[in-house]
């Protein structure tokens, strides 16, 4: 396999916060490209392992740290598209925002933010595979409340 065949890989969170004991999902809008829509993430760094650049991204975009959130250790998905003809994978964990009040700082990667509940979430996600992944973290909310 030669490098240019070798996936880039991401990794971030799908961080949520209770409003009214119905989850709202965060998401950011992109300062650059299209401006899309995505949850924190990034490029793992080398010699960092996964969770760590999902930590350090969240931080960095968001300015949300490790300890103002509550990881869901056992949800894990990890989605796999086309960039520009590149492969590229990226990891993602779930994490619940613990104060649901806590403000988000915005880095210049991004231009604004929004919290949304699962429908208005799905539609600023876009791509089929965002959308797929939100609602099986909305259903296994579910299940745990």
């Amino acid at each position: 396999m030669t490098s240019q065949n070798l996936p880039t890989v991401a990794a971030g969170f799908i961080i949520y916060r209770k409003v009214e004991n119905q989850p709202e999902y965060l998401f950011l809008q992109t300062s650059y490209g299209r401006h899309h829509w995505t949850p924190p993430k990034g490029h793992v760094d080398p010699g960092e392992s996964e969770f760590e650049t999902a930590l350090r991204e969240t931080e960095e975009e968001a300015g949300i740290k490790r300890e103002q959130m509550k990881v869901e250790e056992d949800f894990q998905r990890t989605l796999h598209y086309t960039v520009q003809g590149k492969p590229k994978r990226v990891v993602y964990w779930l994490s619940e925002l613990s104060n649901p009040d806590d403000p988000i700082k915005l880095s210049d990667e991004h231009k604004d933010f929004q919290w949304q509940k699962l429908d208005k979430a799905c539609e600023l996600a876009q791509f089929s595979d965002m959308v797929s992944l939100l609602k099986e973290v909305d259903t296994y909310l579910e299940s745990k409340s």
